[in-house]
């Protein structure tokens, strides 16, 4: 009776152990492509890695950080590729530095309330180093082609430096490459006459060019306006033509002229719609990105445009296959808050800790969104806007999920940022938000002695 009970017992427990072998087995068994060392793919690489599943990372360049790494050239690199950033060399943060932190990796106590490209960047490379994600990056391995192939995710990359290519298959692909690096140029008629300089605000990088001269800024965003004070500051005038209804009550300095849309230009300045004219020397194109992914093909059964996905759920699945995660392309939001919700979403779908409405369902919730867009008579690309509603995508990101929520007090700073942008664009960045708990903050004017560490 004895040997029967140890036999019965052991029987159990090799089975016991042995389904506990398959699912782990299972578990290791997820292949996930990260392609982009930037901030998503970074983030996306910690969270994978705190949850043991196997994952690679491929980067084109040789560094880490994306966009916010600096580079004094333009155009093309060294291997003839487009260059990936966009940084300038006066560029600060645009948000506050509480909505720019990483999850669990605080920033430096000692980081201006804005801080510069530099000192981000730097925060940048020590969360990379601080969570061991280099050994798990395959820099200079572009990637050239991803294909969905028998339930399988084909990704072809070439290693640039031999241009040896490469095909590996993967469970999961996580599409980190970001929507800031190819310019949307607005093609205004009379371009190839005018015999001055036009650039995208990608190709800007420092103000002293623009001395004395006669410069054009076309766009009101983000970086329409931080660019126009910076060579307003240096240039003779600073002609600066938008559609933008936002008004700013910012007290622009005497050189500063604004102007409606350009209606065209010829050999030495430009027309405006209301008919005026301006001599120029040179134009800024501040006009955005487009959204770029020529390594995906029809199998991934996307509509792309250059100025939408879709369709995607949740911002960021691709519902007709949903095993492919895009990172970051939701628009007016926290974006560094949103990578890392997204990330954290994304490896929980990956590991399996929660599933995915039915197909129909998902393609349900995204027309529902695309038919509010089109009813108020905007552009499908609206479909990636957060806006007023950043806080409640957090809080469904958690609801489904089961990941930590994204504190209220996050679109809260954003929000009152916001107003301070609109009231002068000199002094917005001279506040400091400190958080007290989840849902509440403060706000006080920088000292002289932490803005005078600005680099």
């Amino acid at each position: 009776m004895c040997r029967n009970y140890l036999f019965i017992c052991a029987v159990i427990l090799c089975l016991f152990y042995g389904r506990a072998f398959d699912i782990n087995k299972s578990q290791q068994a997820k292949r996930v492509c990260v392609v982009g060392a930037g901030i998503a793919g970074l983030t996306s690489s910690r969270y994978l890695k705190e949850e043991g599943i196997d994952f690679t990372v491929l980067e084109g360049t040789q560094y880490v950080g994306g966009t916010w790494r600096y580079d004094p050239r333009t155009g093309t690199d060294e291997y003839g590729l487009p260059l990936h950033t966009s940084m300038y060399k006066h560029l600060r943060t645009n948000l506050p530095k509480p909505t720019m932190q990483l999850r669990g990796f605080p920033v430096p106590k000692d980081m201006p309330s804005f801080p510069s490209w530099r000192l981000y960047y730097d925060y940048i490379k020590d969360y990379a180093k601080h969570f061991d994600l280099i050994r798990h990056i395959k820099f200079l391995h572009l990637v050239v082609a991803v294909r969905r192939e028998s339930n399988i995710w084909k990704v072809k990359h070439k290693y640039l430096p031999t241009e040896e290519e490469f095909e590996d298959e993967f469970d999961y692909i996580i599409i980190g490459t970001g929507h800031h690096s190819k310019p949307n140029m607005p093609n205004i008629p009379g371009e190839s006459n005018f015999k001055g300089k036009i650039i995208h605000s990608h190709n800007y990088r420092e103000p002293d060019v623009y001395k004395n001269r006669r410069v054009l800024i076309v766009g009101a965003g983000p970086s329409g306006m931080d660019i126009s004070l910076d060579i307003a500051a240096v240039s003779k005038t600073l002609v600066h033509s938008h559609h933008s209804k936002i008004k700013f009550n910012t007290p622009y300095p005497d050189n500063y002229i604004k102007k409606p849309d350009v209606k065209e230009f010829n050999e030495t300045g430009a027309v405006f719609e209301d008919g005026t004219y301006e001599k120029l020397d040179d134009v800024i194109y501040c006009t955005g990105f487009q959204y770029d992914y020529p390594f995906l093909d029809k199998s991934c059964e996307l509509t792309l445009t250059p100025r939408s996905v879709v369709p995607l759920y949740k911002y960021m699945v691709n519902i007709h296959q949903p095993s492919m995660i895009f990172m970051g392309l939701v628009v007016r939001a926290c974006l560094v808050v949103a990578i890392d919700a997204q990330a954290r979403y994304a490896t929980a779908l990956v590991k399996g800790n929660f599933t995915l409405p039915s197909k129909e369902d998902m393609l349900d919730d995204w027309q529902k969104k695309a038919d509010a867009v089109r009813s108020k008579g905007r552009p499908l690309s609206d479909i990636h806007l957060l806006a007023q509603n950043e806080d409640q995508y957090y809080a469904a990101l958690t609801e489904e999920s089961g990941i930590d929520r994204v504190p209220p007090v996050m679109f809260k700073i954003r929000a009152l940022d916001t107003e301070a942008k609109l009231e002068n664009l000199y002094t917005y960045r001279n506040y400091v938000y400190d958080v007290i708990d989840d849902e509440t903050f403060t706000r006080h004017i920088e000292t002289r002695s932490n803005s005078s560490c600005l680099p």
